[in-house]
């Protein structure tokens, strides 16, 4: 892995980005990168994998926590919420990430070729050892990046046999699940696509079945089966963490915040904001206020 490290550390230190995400130009294709232990920090998680070359990390979904490191890899099948947390970090040893938004359709291609639809319950998110398959096919794909011209003629290959190796592997039956023709996973994923896009406009559960091709009863079974909330659910949580980042990153008030991600009731608004963040929009800007100030 330390090669692999070189190569991450060199691309983040060379490209930093205030949000601590560095995009390259392989679409999907992410660095993370911190110089010292984060709070915890909500999110309605993609499919990806995120894969660990430095530092530590812990991420929560529902009771399920998964504590991860140098050598380990996350790999998330589903939408689903998540509370993450770097635990390990410093100015001398960054956290250090290599993170991989998972393409549907190259996963629906691989899967069709690859064999029967996996059968049984798959957990959506999970944890371990980074296979050596996967780190190097993920080397050679940050090594295109030392030779921009070679990105959009080489990038599609490397990615999808980065793909095919994570659908040979230990998970690839949960994997294999997303791009499933006839499957539910994709048939959630266009409404999910949906959500995503206009979460602060009414989404009606019947448009968001018409989406996926189901009823509106079978549709509610199946979303909640995949991303472990209601559509409802699963809309109000993008809302709130887009509010969170409105007030925390572009200094938004609370009521600006709320009324940009479709809230029409600031008191509504302060209420599901504080069961899922613990605080109030103002007292959770204050202290992230404050904590940036000491650490200044």
């Amino acid at each position: 892995m330390t090669t692999l490290l070189n190569a991450v550390a060199r691309y983040a230190e060379a490209h930093p980005h205030p949000s601590g995400l560095s995009p390259t130009p392989v679409p999907g294709l992410a660095i993370a990168r911190a110089t010292e232990p984060s709070g915890l920090m909500h999110a309605v998680a993609q499919p990806m994998l995120c894969l660990v070359v430095q530092g530590s990390k812990q991420v929560s979904t529902g009771t399920q926590a998964f504590a991860f490191s140098a050598g380990d890899s996350l790999l998330i099948t589903a939408d689903v919420p998540t509370v993450n947390q770097i635990t390990q970090a410093s100015a001398a040893a960054p956290y250090l990430s290599l993170v991989l938004a998972l393409d549907l359709a190259v996963v629906a291609d691989l899967a069709a070729q690859m064999g029967p639809e996996p059968e049984g319950r798959h957990a959506p998110v999970r944890v371990d050892t980074t296979e050596a398959e996967v780190a190097d096919a993920a080397l050679r794909l940050l090594r295109l990046l030392d030779r921009p011209a070679a990105v959009p003629v080489l990038q599609a290959a490397v990615v999808r046999e980065l793909h095919y190796w994570l659908l040979a592997g230990r998970h690839g039956a949960a994997i294999r699940r997303l791009g499933w023709p006839g499957g539910h996973a994709p048939r959630v994923a266009k409404a999910v696509a949906v959500l995503r896009a206009d979460f602060a406009q009414t989404l009606p559960v019947e448009r968001l079945a018409a989406v996926a091709g189901m009823s509106p009863s079978s549709f509610h079974q199946h979303f909640r089966s995949l991303t472990s909330l209601s559509p409802l659910q699963f809309q109000k949580q993008l809302r709130l963490v887009e509010a969170r980042r409105l007030m925390l990153a572009e200094g938004a008030s609370a009521s600006s915040a709320a009324f940009a991600v479709g809230y029409e009731s600031v008191p509504q608004f302060t209420r599901e904001y504080g069961r899922l963040f613990g605080l109030s929009p103002v007292r959770h800007t204050e202290a992230a206020r404050s904590q940036a100030r000491a650490a200044a």
